[in-house]
């Protein structure tokens, strides 16, 4: 392929380079384009066919259904590591050595206190607020309690920003959950890993002793792991688009949170549990639901099926399914619905409509259903998406900053009327 693309208008020949990844991927380089041409654009709505930025941080082949982050199969680092080595490694670079995780662990759990002042800000919020929305405030709002800039080119200044809010997000997000069930705001404990500090601030009651459950600890861990980035995703470019204006790291992460809350991105796994809940209160129909479907002529969708990226098995559904059954098989659970889930994954699994439409679950069909078997209530499901997107969108700010990219500043086509006469109110 030649290293040079031509594009012809109106008899003009421009030549723009050609550029490729390093996994052959192949991009047109066209940031000369407005001023060779006097003012052209190009008109890519939703940024599909839009590359914003060269990233070293994951890979995604939708056609193969490959993902790697740092050129890691996301098979061997689920099986291989816990979440905060990942979590290192996408936002380092490398895999930790053992001497790395440990003062990572040690200084994130330094971090997890909050100042008492942020319970003032929690109790201003009704019980019936959303989560997410508690979430992304509350994110927001550690810039109060940290007014200085992070110096971007300081590395001992931008470790402590990264570690400070790996340690302070989980308690943000366990929190909000404590609010809208209730039940006392729980602090972390620092003899806990990353993952059981989770479960146990959200469900420990001062009544009683929390009994951790390895399993339900493995299963949440490799869920989160492969949530941890996701390449240019919506929430991913929120954070970079609101840090290119030099914001600072808390506030763009806010952003990014708030991107994450719409049910067609984070808000998909919730999405998945409310229809497996409808088809519960219609009787628990599976074969019913299933031929709604496949009627073109009828609205209902089944969520959790097939991926806008993934055009084959969404690899992380095949690593999570596993998740996903042995904790169902630990827990030994009754629920209707996640019976419903189960038969409703065995038929659709092999009925041929959805076999040559490739319609397989995603990982968002099975992290709905592993949240509900945990306890999580539904409107949790992306806040857990949240926490395991963190270090993503953290190393995704970082690469931004640390390449000094520009800001962002997308272009449009301007459709509205030209220009027009101003008319008083007698003349209208």
């Amino acid at each position: 392929m030649s290293d040079i693309a031509k594009l012809e208008i109106d008899g003009k020949t421009y030549e723009f380079p050609v550029i490729r990844g390093i996994e052959n991927e192949i991009a047109i380089d066209i940031k000369s384009l407005r001023s060779v041409t006097n003012g052209i654009i190009t008109l890519d709505a939703g940024f599909k066919n839009t590359g914003s930025c060269e990233s070293k941080i994951t890979f995604l082949d939708g056609e193969k259904g490959i993902l790697r982050y740092r050129g890691y199969a996301i098979e061997d680092l689920t099986k291989k590591a816990n979440f905060l080595e990942v979590a290192f490694l996408i936002i380092f670079g490398e895999l930790p050595t053992k001497a790395e995780f440990n003062k990572f662990e040690k200084d994130i759990k330094r971090h997890s206190l909050l100042n008492e002042e942020m319970k003032d800000i929690i109790d201003g919020f009704p019980k019936v607020a959303h989560p997410m929305g508690m979430l992304s405030s509350l994110t927001s709002a550690l810039t109060a309690f940290n007014p200085a800039t992070v110096d971007i080119n300081s590395k001992e200044d931008l470790y402590e920003s990264i570690v400070k809010l790996m340690g302070k997000f989980p308690v943000l997000a366990a929190w909000a959950h404590s609010k809208n069930q209730g039940t006392p705001l729980n602090y972390a404990d620092n003899s806990l890993n990353y993952i059981e500090n989770i479960m146990q601030m959200m469900f420990k009651i001062p009544t009683e002793t929390y009994k951790m459950n390895p399993i339900a600890v493995k299963a949440l861990d490799e869920l989160l792991i492969l949530h941890e980035d996701h390449e240019q995703n919506c929430s991913t470019s929120t954070v970079r688009i609101a840090g290119s204006s030099e914001a600072g790291l808390f506030a763009s992460i806010s952003a990014g949170v708030s991107a994450l809350w719409g049910r067609l991105h984070g808000g998909a796994n919730q999405a998945v549990l409310e229809m497996l809940e409808d088809i519960q209160k219609d009787g628990g129909d599976v074969e019913k639901y299933i031929a709604k479907a496949k009627d073109k002529n009828d609205p209902f969708r089944l969520m959790g099926f097939g991926h806008r990226v993934y055009k084959n098995f969404d690899p992380r559904a095949r690593i999570i399914k596993k998740a996903a059954d042995d904790l169902f098989e630990d827990l030994g659970t009754n629920d209707p619905v996640l019976a419903i889930a189960k038969h409703l994954e065995e038929v659709a699994l092999k009925d041929e409509y959805f076999a040559e439409r490739k319609l397989y679950p995603n990982v968002d069909f099975y992290s709905g259903i592993i949240y509900r078997a945990l306890g999580i209530p539904v409107e949790m499901f992306t806040v857990m998406f949240a926490i395991g997107r963190l270090p993503g969108s953290i190393a995704q700010w970082k690469e931004m900053r640390l390449n000094h990219e520009p800001i962002g500043r997308p272009r449009q086509l301007y459709t509205g009327y030209a220009h027009r006469e101003f008319k008083s109110y007698s003349e209208r």
